[in-house]
């Protein structure tokens, strides 16, 4: 039925379509197939005030709760209430190094599963595909779980543990395939599809719902109908699709669309703006130990990664970046160092390879408080240091990372409308989508749901509660009176 809606632009309207197959959509799927938490027989829940909210309806599912009262008074490392909420009861002490065991029990209720369509452009996993495998995860291994199947039940099957308490992205990717195969969510899911449009429609003006009878849902009565358009790739070949929902939930993140400078020159060939690029390059021997220096722009994790790919594969780098190397913002002064051994490394070398001063790192030099003026044809970069100075380096390649925005363009003025600015472009960090803290629906426009980065929430520990959030929205319309 799933496969028949992206092939006949007349079928039945689907009640939810998830844009978006990484840990965000995949944790919905599976709370919309039917998957209902429930509070354990005699939990008890580290935070008082929480073990005696849910000893007052322990019979009633979380999803059938007030989830604004559950989550009234939580703090935590999350800004959304329902994050801190759906984290605190299943890892209930894990920010105090505790490793008390979930306080959920999970319940497979077929009659309450609300069919959808989880569109995606890989294999689920969504952007952890894009991450080079052996890369580190910033989040304890721990955190990167998923609902009723421990990440690190499933690492140690593999006969694997973490190190430093963290996970590589090739494990993540696996374990999420994996979970979409063992959970039987696989039939949710339609991977190959490039979503190009979503749009509301009115019901009364799209004439191959005349004969779909409207008035059997009241949503679809009302005219709360969504278009999405895009396109399907199989091993036949690409065609395009279109599939009808009363609801669409967006879910795609925020690493499609790279940050640029704005700078002359970095359309050249030779810029490019993805860790991917960089280990492209090395693999195919267009930059070696011999090379001129390759240019690394930005102060954060993934400008971090690089300049380890890069040092490990002997490669001269320059590294410039806007701040100072002791800025508190910069992310490396806000990581434990027994951790994050790697990237205190490089903090390290920031620190004490920064022009004038020669420091002991071969091959790496820093240019803290700089900005990159222009790139030029003969691969040059003109530089600007912070009293105005400029000066000028023979590069061989340029790495701009700088971090990502959304790409929305397949939503009316790229989801513009939707932010808590609507004057300013969707940020994760800036300008999320504005969304009910409580719902994840989007304020502008109803039957519109975000979660995950744009809706602010950039950690795998807390986007599952913005599916907690809509989930417990859509089962609510769907059953205003539930069992």
């Amino acid at each position: 039925m799933l496969h028949a809606h992206l092939e006949q632009s007349s079928a039945k309207p689907l009640p939810v379509v998830i844009i978006g197959n990484g840990p965000s959509g995949i944790c919905l799927s599976y709370l919309l197939s039917g998957n209902i938490p429930y509070v354990r027989r005699n939990p008890v829940h580290p935070n008082p005030i929480l073990q005696r909210k849910l000893e007052e309806t322990p019979e009633v599912s979380i999803l059938d709760q007030d989830i604004e009262y559950l989550s009234e008074g939580l703090e935590g490392r999350s800004s959304s209430p329902v994050a801190l909420l759906f984290d605190a009861l299943m890892r209930p002490d894990t920010d105090f190094g505790g490793t008390a065991d979930s306080v959920l029990a999970w319940s497979h209720q077929p009659d309450r599963a609300i069919p959808h369509l989880v569109l995606g452009k890989n294999l689920p996993g969504g952007a952890w595909h894009s991450i080079e495998g052996s890369m580190f995860t910033l989040s304890q291994g721990d955190w990167m779980g998923l609902p009723d199947l421990q990440f690190k039940d499933w690492l140690s099957k593999k006969k694997r543990g973490f190190r430093n308490n963290r996970a590589t992205a090739g494990d993540i990717v696996q374990y999420y395939q994996y979970y979409v195969a063992k959970k039987g969510l696989k039939q949710n899911f339609r991977c190959g599809t490039l979503v190009t449009s979503v749009k509301k429609l009115s019901v009364d003006v799209d004439s191959c719902y005349n004969s779909q009878n409207p008035q059997t849902n009241p949503q679809v009565d009302s005219g709360s109908l969504f278009q999405v358009d895009g396109f399907l790739t199989t091993v036949s070949g690409t065609q395009p699709f279109s599939v009808y929902a009363e609801n669409v939930v967006l879910a795609t993140g925020t690493y499609d669309s790279p940050s640029r400078l704005g700078v002359k020159g970095e359309h050249l060939p030779f810029v490019h703006h993805t860790l991917s690029a960089l280990e492209e390059a090395v693999k195919n021997k267009e930059i070696g130990m011999m090379s001129d220096p390759i240019l690394i722009v930005g102060a954060g994790l993934t400008a971090a990664d690089a300049i380890l790919f890069a040092h490990h594969c002997n490669i001269p780098v320059i590294h410039a970046f806007r701040r100072k190397v002791n800025d508190p913002a910069l992310i490396f002064n806000q990581l434990p160092k027994t951790m994050y051994p790697e990237y205190h490394k490089v903090h390290q070398m920031m620190k004490e390879q920064a022009i004038p001063y020669p420091g002991p790192y071969e091959c790496y030099v820093s240019l803290p408080e700089h900005h990159i003026v222009t790139f030029t044809e003969d691969r040059k970069c003109i530089f600007c240091d912070k009293s105005g100075r400029q000066k000028i380096h023979n590069i061989s390649m340029a790495f701009v990372l700088i971090g990502s925005n959304p790409n929305l363009t397949y939503l009316p003025n790229n989801g513009v409308d939707l932010a808590v600015d609507c004057e300013q472009p969707v940020s994760s960090k800036r300008n999320p989508i504005d969304v009910d803290p409580f719902t994840y629906e989007s304020v502008h426009e109803k039957g519109l749901y975000a979660m995950g980065p744009l809706a602010g929430d950039n950690f795998v520990r807390f986007v599952q509660g913005g599916a907690l959030a809509v989930a417990s929205s859509l089962l609510k319309k769907a059953n205003p009176n539930p069992p």
